[in-house]
């Protein structure tokens, strides 16, 4: 919808709009695709990202770790290992809605109502903080 003067600039600034939005949703962008095939087309560059891939992995598997060790060492229970035998970017660590509200109330702590929680958005300073805010909260 749009605001004009006129019901003749009105209909000229829809059209527009129109034609806008078409070209936004019918043919999107398609350099993201490009610089893809590019990395992957070039050995040097694909050889480059599966090392910083690796990078990524290997220190989410760190976090996921210290985040284990941490909680074990706190709860003095083995019951966070799962923590650390898991893979890939998420975790549930089994806290109830109320205690995930207690955390983020508390502590400053945000994560899905069924704690899920982004396991890539720690860092090793931030982890001590979240494993304290996790026994604090009594999971």
């Amino acid at each position: 919808m749009a605001l004009a003067e006129t019901e003749a600039s009105k209909a000229s600034a829809q059209t527009t709009m129109a034609f806008l939005n078409r070209q936004n949703y019918s043919f999107p962008p398609d350099h993201g695709a490009r610089v893809v095939t590019m990395i992957l087309q070039d050995e040097a560059l694909r050889s480059d990202w599966m090392t910083e891939l690796e990078a990524v992995r290997e220190g989410m598997l760190k976090l996921r770790t210290q985040l284990s060790t941490e909680l074990r060492q706190r709860t003095n229970s083995d019951r966070f290992d799962f923590i650390a035998e898991h893979r890939g970017m998420f975790s549930r660590i089994g806290a109830s809605p109320e205690q995930v509200t207690q955390m983020r109330d508390a502590h400053g702590i945000y994560m899905v109502g069924d704690s899920r929680m982004n396991i890539a958005g720690l860092n090793e300073t931030t982890v001590p903080i979240l494993a304290d805010a996790i026994v604090k909260a009594g999971v």
